[in-house]
């Protein structure tokens, strides 16, 4: 086998060795750390930390520790903690859907940093109601669940992002500039919460709350989604119950929460059902 080769597999040997090792770790680990372990040098380490961020596979927190990334979740590759977030937010979902009587969806940033991607859904038993699938992508710009994540990711990596981003027109309610884009952001920042009216599809409408994780980061997006006609109407009362629901899921998730944030986050009656 040439050097050139044998180069190759131990490099691919080491990529798989990264993932393993980070896998099995919730609070993620720190170049040094991931060198101590693997008992390899930083400065071989590094080059491969860094590609695996850039595509996805893993990212970096505040402090420098590396996770499993999107990217990673999209494959099936996602540690027990990550697996098991939607899992813990289905009780919400549910509860959710039954308070509102719209389709509620988990959505996470894509791998590709271009995309929603739904990773839980409860579905609507009204006849008329917004029906997308598990694993289904949306565009980020288009959809109240991608403009409620991309709100709340760390200004440096939003506006690469943004930069990125192929605003493409959908409906005439389509936002395709960035200007007007970085603005409706701010604005779901102000809030807590994005209203999405007939801007992926007409007669779509999509309100949705952002979910963090332990460490405050932003992890997701909970959505209810629903016919405009029917949406438009209770406004307020959907984007409170999906404010609360996203705000009971980041506490399951480890998010510290004052008593008042911890008592919002449990709904005190149900809304009556639109048929």
């Amino acid at each position: 086998m040439s050097g050139g080769a044998a180069g190759a597999h131990r490099a691919a040997g080491r990529v798989v060795d990264i993932l393993e090792l980070v896998v099995r770790t919730r609070d993620g680990l720190a170049l040094r750390e991931l060198s101590a372990q693997l008992e390899v040098p930083k400065s071989s380490l590094l080059p491969l930390l860094r590609t695996l961020a850039a595509r996805g596979y893993l990212e970096q927190d505040a402090v420098g520790a590396y996770r499993l990334g999107p990217q990673a979740l999209e494959l099936g590759m996602a540690s027990p903690a990550h697996r098991a977030w939607p899992e813990i937010a289905r009780p919400a979902l549910r509860e959710l859907m039954q308070r509102t009587g719209e389709t509620v969806f988990l959505g996470a940033l894509g791998g590709d940093r271009t995309a929603v991607v739904f990773v839980d859904k409860v579905e609507s038993e009204q006849v008329i109601r917004y029906a997308a699938g598990v694993g289904d992508r949306r565009a980020l710009h288009a959809t109240s669940s991608g403009k409620a994540i991309l709100a709340f990711l760390p200004a440096p990596e939003r506006e690469r992002i943004l930069r990125a981003l192929p605003l493409k027109r959908y409906t005439d309610r389509t936002v395709t500039s960035l200007p007007a884009l970085r603005a409706a952001l701010e604005e779901v920042r102000q809030t807590g919460v994005c209203v999405n009216l007939d801007e992926l599809a007409v007669g779509a409408a999509g309100i949705a709350a952002p979910i963090f994780d332990r460490d405050g980061r932003v992890a997701g997006a909970c959505a209810i989604g629903g016919p405009t006609d029917r949406v438009r109407p209770r406004l307020k009362l959907l984007a409170a119950e999906v404010t609360a629901a996203a705000r009971a899921i980041s506490l399951l998730l480890g998010r510290h929460g004052s008593p008042a944030e911890i008592r919002a986050a449990r709904p005190s009656r149900p809304l009556a059902r639109s048929r």
